[in-house]
């Protein structure tokens, strides 16, 4: 085994593969080793495991929490969340003479861990609710944590902070999701959330970048069990119709849902004003009013390879 360390005055001492210094080590956390992915050699051993650490007995019962030191290590609270918890006595010695019992847990967790982790929990409750991964949680909890400790949005609730954030998580990570999906898994009300996330913009002063039709389109499609073929027209539809100034001030879910009716007409697999309103969150009206924008230019806005079932001149006019 070989050991090489580097140094530098702007970071910490890193261990390197002596052949392959630019290796990014792989840590097999079950034999405790580093290994560089290129040759092979085990560069260091005994790395330590901040996770849970787990038992099992063959006379532990299945109720039991087999978890022996806690969760594992959270960098965004103020000791790392590192706690023991003392399990109920069974024994004489856990008792005094007068049968009470010696060890107590204390509440050493501040007000503020608390109250972030409250938030944590609530996040990764919402995530899971839309099917979001690991790093939008993870953007999430650090947004959250920022503004926490700026305490810039004093006498706003730590849920409707909680939903913005990963609003806006959403956002920069580069999957958006509209503020009705993300109301639609919280507790708060989407005028709320439209307000929390202007004022962490503004406290953050960070942004994000401006929503497209491109955004929202596979997603949509794909809820809607509409064929390739439809997706794509109608991502060419939607596009078009930007381009050509037809849609001013219209929002680009609106106009994704517009386009996604249009395209849908034109083919086999037909969907409704309601069905697409359903999936895309707004109104059946919303839809016809961006479809009556883009109705006049219809055979400009469609694919040249695209197979029409119905000619664009039978199309619906609303």
């Amino acid at each position: 085994m070989s050991l090489v360390i580097t140094m530098n005055l702007d970071a910490l001492p890193r261990v390197t593969c002596p052949n392959h210094p630019d290796a990014i080590l792989v840590e097999d956390y079950r034999a405790g080793d580093m290994i560089c992915p290129e040759c092979g050699l085990v560069v260091g051993d005994r790395v330590i495991d901040v996770g849970s650490e787990w038992r099992t007995f063959s006379n532990d019962k299945a109720t039991k929490d087999p978890s022996r030191v806690g969760d594992s290590q959270n960098p965004l609270l103020s000791d790392g969340d590192l706690s023991t918890m003392i399990g109920k006595g069974t024994g004489a010695a856990s008792f005094d003479e007068f049968g009470n019992s010696k060890y107590h847990n204390r509440r050493t967790m501040s007000s503020s861990d608390r109250a972030m982790m409250n938030a944590f929990k609530e996040i990764t409750t919402m995530a899971d609710r839309i099917n979001l991964p690991r790093n939008i949680v993870d953007r999430t909890n650090n947004l959250f944590k920022q503004v926490y400790e700026q305490k810039s949005l004093k006498g706003r609730a730590n849920d409707a902070i909680a939903s913005a954030c990963l609003y806006i998580a959403c956002r920069q990570e580069g999957v958006p999701r509209t503020f009705k999906e993300i109301c639609a898994v919280s507790r708060i009300s989407k005028k709320e959330i439209g307000r929390c996330f202007k004022l962490i913009l503004k406290a953050l002063e960070t942004s994000v970048d401006l929503i497209t039709t491109g955004d929202f389109m596979s997603r949509f499609c794909s809820n809607l069990c509409l064929p390739k073929q439809v997706q794509m027209a109608a991502t060419h539809i939607a596009r078009k119709a930007v381009e050509l100034d037809l849609v001013p001030g219209r929002s680009p879910i609106s106009v994704a849902a517009a386009a996604i009716y249009m395209a849908s007409q034109a083919s086999a697999e037909k969907r409704t004003q309601k069905e697409i309103g359903d999936i895309a969150g707004v109104a059946d009206v919303t839809i016809r009013q961006s479809y009556r924008l883009i109705y006049p230019r219809a055979p400009d806005l469609f694919p040249s390879d695209f197979k029409f079932d119905t000619p664009v001149d039978k199309l619906p006019q609303l």
